[in-house]
Order: C-alpha cells, then structure tokens, then sequence
C-alpha cells in the first residue's frame, strides 16, 4: 500500500470537521458478500431487469425470490469487515457525520454505525405490493429459504423493503444523503464504482460546495481525476490503516 497517498487522505479525514462515507458493495465483498458489477460480480450472467425489476416483481415474484435466495444465505452468515469496523470508530470519534450506503445487508449498523442512510432498503421489513400492509421481514425470508414466495394474507405479493430497478429511490432518505453530502468538509468513497444513478450523482454535490474527495476502490471511477486522493486497494485494509492514522490529528477524539 503507497504510504504518502495513505497519510494524505488520513490528514484529510484527521483535521476535517464534517466527513461523509458513501459506500456501495465493494465494502461489504470482503465480508463475502460478491458485489454486482466486477467482472466476476452479480450481475456478470444475470440480466437484473428479469429477476430484479419492479416490473417484472408484479407479474413474476417467484423469480426474484429465486434469484435472492442464494444471496439470502450469503447475508445471514456474513459479519462486518474492519472497513465498517473503522467507519464506525470515526463515527465514534466525532469526525463522521453519516455513511450514505447503497448496500442492503445492514452490516454498518452491526459495526457500530447510527447514523447510516440505506438508499436501496433493506431486508428489516417488507410491503405487500396490494395493501401495502407492511411487515418484518425475518419471518419472511425462512419462508424464501424454504422455497417459497411469502403472500400477504390479501393475496398480493410481500416484497422486502429494498430498492429493486425502475423504482425510485426513499425520497426523504435521498434528501437527507444529498443534504449530508452538501454540508460535509470531507467524502470519503469507499467500495462503490459510481455506476449506478442517482447515487453517481451524489459526489458532484459534495465537489459544488467544496468538499475535498477521498476514493477507495479497486476499480477506477469517472472521479478519479478529481478526487484528492485515490486508493486502488483493498478497502477492508486502507480504510482501517486511513483512519487510525487519521484519529492521530483528533487529540481530543472518543476512541
């Protein structure tokens, strides 16, 4: 790992007083969970729009459930990586004001983290697509892992609270991140390719209003040119070195 880009970034983080994390898959791929769109990812043999759309969801429910069930199993067993672990120190410390995440598998949450925006959902809850009755969803996905499709007792079908393509994002939740993101001194990027919109968006609003960039990613991004820092490495061991280096110019952080 390159020292000098490492020790940039952690002054950066260390001696701001508003940092943002956005995070996408490639912070929990470490925790074993594949992301979607590296070339060995999700979505290298799937067409999402077939078993991931809303659409398709309406007409054809069982197909998600069949292409979420082996990922389900994936979700029960995985634990947090010292990626979420250090976001969550930094939280813990002062510097962090929120994690804007597209990830589904509440694993910052399980870290430590509080204040974390799940802009694709998550699998706490789930809404029948009729009544819109909502439910948790723990019971739920023993049924998906027993094979079946859950039905809510008016006969529509239960779908968990995440995002799925075509539909919008939580706008309240979407104001909230672009809100975090215009007011922060420091973005911190980490395990996210910038592919999908309007979460890609979000950085720009963070560069408009000032803010110094800071990417971890083993791919590259369309910011890459504009980011203060990049770090092609592993995310589960720059994030971690990053920060505790970081708490070093935070005298007075809660550690």
């Amino acid at each position: 790992m390159h020292t000098e880009p490492l020790e940039h970034a952690a002054k950066l983080v260390g001696e701001a007083r508003r940092v943002v994390a956005l995070t996408g898959a490639g912070i929990s791929r470490p925790s074993g969970i594949p992301d979607f769109r590296s070339p060995d990812g999700v979505w290298a043999h799937t067409d999402p729009m077939e078993v991931a759309s809303l659409r398709t969801f309406h007409v054809h429910p069982e197909r998600f459930y069949d292409w979420i069930r082996p990922m389900l199993e994936l979700l029960l067993v995985a634990h947090p990586n010292p990626a979420h672990h250090a976001l969550a120190q930094l939280e813990q410390a002062g510097a962090l004001h929120a994690v804007v995440t597209q990830n589904i598998d509440g694993l910052h949450q399980r870290a430590g983290s509080r204040e974390v925006y799940e802009l694709h959902g998550n699998l706490r809850q789930a809404t029948c697509i009729n009544c819109e009755r909502q439910i948790p969803a723990p019971p739920l996905i023993e049924e998906v892992r027993r094979g079946k499709t859950p039905i809510c007792s008016c006969g529509g079908a239960l779908k968990p609270d995440v995002v799925l393509f075509d539909e919008a994002l939580p706008r309240g939740l979407f104001w909230l991140a672009q809100h975090a993101l215009e007011t922060c001194d420091v973005l911190l990027v980490a395990g996210t390719s910038l592919e999908v919109y309007p979460v890609s968006d979000l950085p720009l609003s963070a560069l408009r209003h000032g803010a110094r960039l800071i990417i971890v990613n083993l791919e590259e991004t369309y910011l890459d040119k504009r980011a203060d820092v990049v770090l092609h490495e592993d995310v589960a061991l720059a994030l971690p070195a990053m920060i505790e280096q970081a708490l070093r110019y935070r005298p007075n952080a809660r550690t």
